[in-house]
């Protein structure tokens, strides 16, 4: 999925539109068994000319919240980054430079997929920006909602893949 009208793409191994998510990239830490929190590798290219830095994010848009969840947020990937290896949320892998920002569970790296027991099939946005600046001031402690609203006026080009999970009810 692009939100651009140019031939910025990204690819995963581990993630594609539609399809469910592999247990590696679904959350130990919360309860699933088998989850090992690895975040999904991607791989970029086409950036619009212009681009000084990437960001990364991950979102439950269908979580039981009024606000989502967010699993993941990485920004000041410098240009010169064409993507990010599986296990990158953990804090190896980054480019140098690239700061993790902590999730929704307070967490500097990636969390992974958790839908509630029975809550039914959740969507997770990965998506991937295009950035006008190198920098794009958001202090490492601040939240994705916040790097997304800061993004606003920055983003170039954006291009999302959308998997899915579902933890079954019990």
């Amino acid at each position: 999925m692009t939100d651009n009208d140019n031939s910025f793409q990204v690819t995963s191994a581990a993630a594609a539109d539609g399809e469910p998510l592999p247990l590696a990239q679904m959350s130990g830490a919360f309860g699933i068994p088998g989850g090992q929190d690895v975040s999904p590798d991607l791989t970029w290219s086409g950036a619009p000319e212009g681009t000084k830095s990437f960001a990364v994010t991950v979102f439950d848009a269908d979580a039981p919240t009024m606000s989502g969840f967010w699993h993941w947020a990485v920004a000041n990937i410098p240009a010169t980054a064409t993507g990010l290896p599986a296990g990158a949320g953990s804090g190896s892998g980054l480019p140098a430079g690239a700061i993790q920002l902590p999730n929704d569970a307070r967490l500097p790296q990636y969390i992974g997929a958790a839908p509630p027991a029975g809550h039914g099939r959740h969507r997770y946005f990965i998506t991937v920006y295009a950035l006008d600046v190198e920098d794009i001031g958001v202090p490492a402690e601040g939240t994705p909602a916040f790097l997304d609203f800061t993004m606003t006026g920055h983003t170039l080009a954006r291009v999302t893949i959308v998997p899915t999970a579902e933890t079954p009810a019990d």
